[in-house]
C-alpha cells in the first residue's frame, strides 16, 4: 500500500486533465475554429469589393519569421552589428522582438462577428452617422491595386467609425500608436489586423523592420488606413503629414508592380469626445494627454446614467467623405518620388473632403460676431452656400440651416460653451473650446492660416 496525501492526488488529476485537454480537445477545437474561419472568409470574399488577401490569413508566427529573415532586414541587422560592435545573435534577437511587436494577427471572426458589429452599435449610439461625398472614381480602382485610405485624425472614434463604414467593402489594417497597447484592448486590436508603431522612435534598426513590414503588406495588396498627421488634431484643423509610413510605401514601390492607390478620407464630428483633453494639450503646447482608461469609464457611466434618466440626446452628427483616388503609378509619371510632395498633395485632398457639420458652422459664426439666433441663421446660411460653391461637402440635418442652428446651439448651451443672456455669449474660459469646434470650417475659409 502506498498512501498519498489528498492534495497530491487532486494536483495529479488536474495535471492529467490539462494534458488531456491539450492533447485531445485543443487540436479538435483549433481545427473546428480554423474550418469555420475558412468558410467565413470564403463567404466574405464573394461580397467584399477588396477580398481578404492570402497574406493576412497566414499564421502570425510565420509572418514574424518571414519579416525577421527578410533579405533587407538581415542586411540591415548585419550592418548594425558591424557598426555598433554588437554580437550578431544579440542584434537578431532585437530584430525578432521588433517583428513580434509589429506583426499583427488577423481573425475574420473577431473582425466581422465582434468588432464591426460593436463599432456599428457604438457609432450609432453616440452619433447620427452620415456618409457624405463618395467620389465616383472609387468604383474604378483596379481589383489588384493596394488601397491606402489617407485620413485626418479628429478622435479615437475615427477607428471605430471608418471600420464599420467600409466593412462591406474591405478589411482595414491600421497603424496604431502605443496608446492601444493596453490589455485586453491590445489583443482585440491585434486580432483585427492592426499593427503597433512606436511613435518617434529613433532606433534605426526598428525603423528598418517597420519599413519592411509596411512595404511587404503594400506589395501583398493589404488594404490599409493611415493617419499621416501622426496624432489627434489639437485645433480642429487638418495638420501636415508626417512622412514616416508614406515614405516607406514610396520607397518600396516598384514601377510595373502592383499599383498603390491612395483614397483621401475626411472625418468630422459635431462633438469630438476628447475635445477638452485636446484643447488643454494645445494650451500647454505639449502632446501629453491627461485622459486615462478610468476617465473613459467615468464618461461612459455618466452617459449611461443620462440615458436611463431620459436626458441623453447623443453628440450630434458624425460624417465621413471619400475623395477622388490618387494612383501612385500615375502620380510618379508627373512628379519625382518625393515623400514630402506626395504627403502635402494627399493632405490637401483630405482637407477638401472633410465634411462641414452644424456645430462647427455655428461655432464659426459665433466667433465671427453673430450674437442672436437670427444672425446665426443668416451666417450659417451664407457659410453653407460659400462652402458648397467651393465643392466642400456640407452636411445639414433635415430642416436645413434653421434646424442646424437649433441643434448646434442646443449642444453648445448644454455644454455651457455659450450662454444665452442678453443675446448669445461665449462662456468665460470656453473661447479655446469654441475655436476648436470652429477649426474645420475656418480652415476652409482661411486655408493659409
Amino acid at each position: 500500500m502506498v498512501e498519498l496525501p489528498l492534495w497530491l492526488v487532486v494536483l495529479a488529476l488536474i495535471l492529467a486533465a490539462i494534458a488531456a485537454l491539450e492533447r485531445v480537445l485543443m487540436p479538435s477545437a483549433r481545427w473546428f475554429l480554423r474550418r469555420r474561419a475558412e468558410r467565413l472568409v470564403g463567404r466574405l470574399n464573394t461580397h467584399l469589393s477588396r477580398p481578404i488577401r492570402p497574406f493576412r490569413l497566414m499564421a502570425r508566427a510565420d509572418r514574424i519569421v518571414q519579416l525577421t529573415y527578410d533579405r533587407e532586414v538581415v542586411a540591415a541587422a548585419m550592418a548594425h552589428a558591424a557598426e555598433t560592435g554588437t554580437p550578431e545573435p544579440v542584434v537578431f534577437q532585437e530584430v525578432r522582438k521588433a517583428a513580434a511587436e509589429i506583426v499583427p494577427g488577423f481573425s475574420a471572426i473577431v473582425y466581422f462577428s465582434i468588432a464591426t458589429r460593436l463599432a456599428r452599435w457604438l457609432s450609432r449610439a453616440l452619433y447620427t452617422v452620415r456618409v457624405g461625398r463618395v467620389d465616383a472614381a472609387l468604383s474604378q480602382i483596379a481589383p489588384e491595386a493596394t488601397v491606402v485610405f489617407v485620413m485626418n485624425h479628429r478622435s479615437n472614434m475615427d477607428y471605430v467609425l471608418v471600420t464599420w463604414l467600409v466593412a462591406t467593402r474591405a478589411t482595414l489594417s491600421y497603424a496604431v500608436g502605443e496608446w492601444a497597447r493596453i490589455w485586453p484592448l491590445s489583443a482585440m486590436i491585434r486580432a483585427m489586423g492592426a499593427f503597433f508603431v512606436r511613435r518617434n522612435s529613433g532606433d534605426p534598426l526598428y525603423r528598418r523592420v517597420l519599413a519592411r513590414y509596411v512595404q511587404t503588406i503594400s506589395a501583398e495588396g493589404v488594404t490599409q488606413a493611415v493617419f499621416p498627421e501622426g496624432g489627434l488634431s489639437l485645433n480642429g484643423q487638418v495638420g501636415q503629414a508626417k512622412l514616416g509610413l508614406l515614405s516607406y510605401i514610396l520607397q518600396g514601390y516598384e514601377a510595373g508592380h502592383r499599383d498603390i492607390v491612395f483614397v483621401p478620407v475626411g472625418i468630422a464630428y459635431d462633438r469630438v469626445l476628447e475635445d477638452n483633453v485636446l484643447v488643454e494639450a494645445a494650451r500647454k503646447g505639449e502632446r501629453k494627454f491627461r485622459g486615462s482608461v478610468w476617465n473613459g469609464f467615468g464618461f461612459a457611466l455618466r452617459m449611461i446614467r443620462r440615458k436611463m434618466q431620459g436626458r441623453y440626446t447623443g453628440f450630434g452628427m458624425a460624417a465621413v467623405s471619400f475623395g477622388a483616388p490618387v494612383s501612385l503609378a500615375d502620380w510618379l509619371t508627373r512628379h519625382e518620388a518625393d515623400a514630402a510632395t506626395l504627403g502635402a498633395a494627399l493632405m490637401a485632398r483630405v482637407v477638401e473632403v472633410v465634411p462641414v457639420l452644424p456645430v462647427p458652422l455655428v461655432a464659426c459664426a459665433l466667433r465671427a460676431g453673430a450674437r442672436d439666433r437670427a444672425a446665426l441663421l443668416a451666417a450659417v446660411t451664407d457659410l453653407s452656400s460659400q462652402l458648397s460653391a467651393r465643392g466642400i461637402p456640407v452636411e445639414l440635418p433635415e430642416g436645413g440651416a434653421e434646424a442646424a442652428v437649433s441643434d448646434a446651439l442646443a449642444q453648445l448651451l448644454a455644454r455651457r460653451i455659450v450662454v444665452e443672456l442678453n443675446g448669445i455669449q461665449i462662456a468665460e474660459g470656453k473661447a479655446d473650446l469654441l475655436a476648436f469646434q470652429a477649426g474645420a470650417v475656418e480652415q476652409h475659409l482661411h486655408p493659409s492660416a
